[in-house]
Formats: structure tokens, C-alpha cells, sequence
């Protein structure tokens, strides 16, 4: 085994991680951008290795942290989010794989920009935290299945998790809390949803060697449980601005890397 490549893996992994748990997305959206600055992976296999690891449920130690402190998510909304999420994955991820890969670094930055622009222009719309379970009831199934359709999309077309759509279409659009809106991202990252899409990368040969992935998994499982903790800790309003911050942030370092 290449100890270099694994060592990467589980910085890469980590840094996924801990983004994951603190934001409460899954990790596809910081490990792609993570590939590519700590790997120095192309954009079909950095897209490669976010599917991948995203296959084992490295979300449960982040899920138990929301758990313990309070957040539930209604079943309901992880069946309609799930139905639309798997469908608008495999198109996706089928498109993608036909696609040149300075468009899909456009197109993944404008993606971000567009998620960044919603949670700014939100303002306030998400629901009191402890409201009671009435206060999320009122969602229509159409809603739900629009948001996992989205984030599915956004899930096979880019190789990410889908977990930055999620948050932003229940919190942004759908006026969700945003801890609430974080646990029912980091339940659906448990349904391995990605396996269709992450073979169809695998096939194309867009994949990282063992190491890096076995590396990436470890990194992922630590991380996750530690930005978790951190969440749970802080209140909505900075949660909020450090997702605005944390999704300008690969909306700029992914221009760079499309221009250059």
C-alpha cells in the first residue's frame, strides 16, 4: 500500500469531514474541492472519489451528535427527499460523464454561487428552532420530491453528495431550522444513493487508487463525528454564515481552477 496516497486520502477525508459535520452536508461538495487542492485530481476523478466514499455510512457518528442534541427528522421527508434524489442522480450522473471538464468546473461553480445567493437572500425565513413537529408538517410532498430531484442532479452531474442542495432547498426555500434542516441531510447521506452513479464513474475510469479512498473513508468518519460536535455548539445564525462562507469560498477557489 502506498502510505503517501493513504496519508492524502485521510487528510482529504478529514477536511470533507469536518465540513460535513459542522454544516450538516453530506461530504461530496467539500471532498470534490478537497481532490483537487490536496490530490491535485482531475475533475472527473475528484467526482470519482466523492462518490465513492460517500457509499459507507460515514455520516452516522455526525447523526448521533444532532440526535443527542434534540434534532429529529420526520420519515416522510426522507422517503419523498430519497425518490427524487435517486432518479435526478442517475441522470446526472449519466450527463456528466459526456461532458468536457472545464464545463462541469463552470458548472459546478455556478452551482455554488446560485446556493450561496439563496442563503444570503433567505433572510429569515427558516422556522423557531423548538417549534414542535407542527411546525414542519406542512410540507407538500411536490416540495420535497423538487428538492431531492435537485440535489440529486446537482449529485450525479458534479459528484457530490447532494447534501449543500438539500440544506439550502429545506432551509432556504422551504423555511426549515437550520440544525433540522442539517440532520435530515446527514440521514439521507446514510442511503447509498451514489452507488448507481459512483459505478458509472468507475466504469469511465474516473476513480483514485485504493489507498487514497481507503484514506478519504478513515478521514471522513473522524471528521464528521468532530464537525458534528462543533454544530451542536453554535447557533443557526453562525451556522448560517459560516455555510455562506464556506460555499464562497469553493465558488472561488473553483474559478481559479477553471481559469487556470
Amino acid at each position: 500500500m502506498n502510505i503517501h496516497d493513504l496519508i492524502a486520502g485521510i487528510v482529504t477525508g478529514l477536511a470533507g469531514g469536518l465540513t460535513a459535520g459542522l454544516l450538516g452536508v453530506s461530504p461530496g461538495g467539500g471532498l470534490v474541492v478537497f481532490s483537487v487542492l490536496l490530490l491535485g485530481a482531475g475533475q472527473h476523478v475528484a467526482q470519482g472519489i466523492s462518490l465513492v466514499a460517500q457509499v459507507p455510512p460515514t455520516s452516522l457518528t455526525g447523526i448521533r451528535r444532532y440526535w443527542q442534541s434534540g434534532n429529529r427528522t420526520p420519515l416522510r421527508w426522507i422517503v419523498l427527499l430519497t425518490f427524487g434524489f435517486v432518479a435526478g442522480g442517475a441522470a446526472g450522473a449519466l450527463a456528466a460523464n459526456h461532458v468536457a471538464e472545464p464545463a462541469l468546473r463552470w458548472t459546478y461553480v455556478a452551482y455554488l454561487v446560485a446556493l450561496d445567493a439563496m442563503l444570503i437572500l433567505r433572510g429569515g425565513r427558516d422556522k423557531p428552532e423548538h417549534d414542535g413537529d407542527d411546525a414542519t408538517r406542512d410540507i407538500s410532498w411536490l416540495a420535497l420530491l423538487i428538492v431531492g430531484l435537485l440535489a440529486g442532479l446537482s449529485s450525479g452531474f458534479l459528484g457530490i453528495g447532494g447534501g449543500l442542495a438539500t440544506v439550502v432547498g429545506l432551509s432556504a426555500v422551504l423555511g426549515v431550522p437550520q440544525h433540522q434542516a442539517q440532520m435530515a441531510s446527514l440521514v439521507m447521506s446514510l442511503i447509498p444513493t451514489t452507488i448507481p452513479w459512483a459505478w458509472i464513474y468507475w466504469s469511465e475510469g474516473s476513480l483514485a487508487s485504493w489507498p487514497v479512498l481507503a484514506g478519504v473513508i478513515v478521514g471522513l468518519l473522524a471528521g464528521t463525528d468532530l464537525g458534528a460536535r462543533a454544530a451542536n455548539r453554535i447557533d443557526r445564525a453562525t451556522l448560517r454564515i459560516a455555510m455562506i462562507f464556506f460555499v464562497s469560498l469553493m465558488a472561488v477557489y473553483m474559478t481559479f481552477k477553471a481559469v487556470w
